[in-house]
């Protein structure tokens, strides 16, 4: 790593063993943990260089050690970064009226813990809905039709022996109302009106040759009754 000159009065000079350590960490900020006892200007000029992951690393780590002197106007700059300077306004605002102030580390974790809260809510609403339109379709699903053991009696659906189907169960009401008007059409009942004076022309039909062929025999026998009988004379 080459070495930073600093000049002064027009000359330069070799940076001090401070520069160079202080260099020399700004470059291995990733390593970085707790500071234990730096003094506050050190880390002043050390730590504006850390990532947002750096210096909440930092922070965590420097237990017991109030960095706030240094790190809170780092924080508010994070902040505004991420959520906007309208929202950091905002919050300046409120702590304004409020009276009341808050450290930017702490508003910054606050912000998340909200957003976090947000978003969990956001999926268990959008859940719950899906799962109530999931309900919803399963309960318009219609079953076809029930498997149900043979008929002794009757053959299979195919004709064969085995196994039958509910067959009542298939018909819908749309079938069973064409049905009934088909029974209840004109049509039908002529049918059924022909039907009936059909059968009543064969009784009657039947009814009068019953009733001619007596006559035919009696008129047979006195036809035969009806010839002269001749005497028998007496025999001695």
């Amino acid at each position: 790593m080459p070495h930073r000159e600093i000049v002064v009065n027009g000359r330069k000079t070799p940076p001090s063993l401070v520069d160079l350590c202080v260099n020399t960490t700004i470059d291995n900020l990733r390593y970085l943990g707790d500071v234990g006892e730096t003094d506050l200007y050190l880390l002043d000029r050390i730590l504006p260089h850390c990532t947002l992951d750096q210096l909440m690393h930092i922070e965590k780590s420097s237990q017991g050690r109030d960095l706030s002197q240094v790190t809170d106007n780092l924080w508010k700059k994070f902040y505004e970064k991420q959520f906007g300077k309208e929202k950091t306004e905002e919050v300046v605002r409120r702590m304004v009226k409020s009276k009341r102030t808050f450290k930017w580390i702490q508003l910054y974790e606050a912000k998340l813990e909200y957003i976090a809260e947000q978003e969990k809510e956001a999926a268990a609403r959008f859940k719950q809905r899906y799962e109530k339109i999931d309900a919803r379709k399963q309960s318009r699903q219609v079953q076809i039709c029930t498997k149900v053991p043979p008929s002794k009696n009757k053959r299979g659906f195919f004709g064969g022996s085995g196994p039958g189907y509910n067959v009542s169960n298939v018909k819908s009401n749309l079938m069973k109302k064409s049905k009934v008007d088909y029974l209840n059409s004109n049509e039908m009942k002529n049918r059924a009106a022909m039907k009936r004076m059909a059968s009543q022309t064969q009784r009657n039909s039947g009814c009068s040759s019953s009733m001619m062929r007596p006559a035919q025999f009696k008129g047979k026998d006195s036809a035969s009754t009806s010839k002269p009988l001749k005497p028998i004379g007496r025999r001695f």
